[in-house]
């Protein structure tokens, strides 16, 4: 079974999707050469080739950019994840490798990842569908590493709850230099249990 999830979004022509994509690709490369504070909207604009009222309508601040840069970069590793899925037999362990494998594309690009889990940080009720959205793209990237054959139990979907947590958390936690990528996996593989412990027992 296999989950697909598309950002809420408006409608947008093809010349405005264009545009969309050309602001998102303009903040990843400015977070990724210099974090959270290297993304200035006005720049953004300029970079982009679009006036600066035209971004706000995209986009309302620099913390929904930033977010919806989020959204990009994980709708990219779905993608990347379903052409090469994990290899691992058992649930838990393809979990795992596969949310560490989306790890260390995030560690690859540092200052990115900051950014990008600093507006998450900061988001408010405002950036709520978009924060919505980042969760769902997690989920559906962690139900399809598990490969069920059946829709997901409620114990099922909270232990995947819980692994995202844990996911986010190591990722915040190793950016600020409190945990090696080494205890990382081990904190991964670790929640990854979850999903043994919740799987419905064989039908006899």
């Amino acid at each position: 079974m296999t989950a697909e999830v598309k950002p809420a979004a408006l409608q947008l022509t093809e010349r405005q999707e264009a545009r969309r994509r050309r602001i998102l690709h303009t903040s990843a490369r400015l977070a990724g050469r210099g974090g959270f504070d290297a993304v200035q909207m006005r720049e953004v604009a300029e970079h982009s080739g679009v006036a600066l009222g035209t971004l706000y309508r995209y986009f309302p601040s620099k913390v929904h950019l930033l977010v919806a840069t989020m959204q990009d970069q994980l709708q990219h590793m779905h993608e990347t994840l379903r052409k090469r899925p994990p290899t691992e037999e058992e649930p838990a362990a393809r979990v795992a490798q596969t949310l560490m494998r989306a790890f260390r594309a995030l560690q690859r690009e540092p200052h990115l990842a900051d950014a990008m889990v600093r507006a998450l940080t900061f988001a408010d009720r405002s950036v709520s569908p978009e924060v919505d959205t980042v969760s769902r793209l997690t989920t559906a990237i962690i139900l399809d590493a598990m490969g069920l054959a059946d829709p997901p139990t409620a114990e099922q979907l909270s232990a995947v709850r819980v692994i995202e947590h844990t996911w986010h958390s190591a990722l915040i936690t190793w950016l600020s230099g409190r945990a090696s990528i080494a205890q990382v996996k081990i904190d991964i593989e670790t929640v990854c249990r979850l999903i043994d412990l919740t799987a419905p027992a064989p039908a006899s």
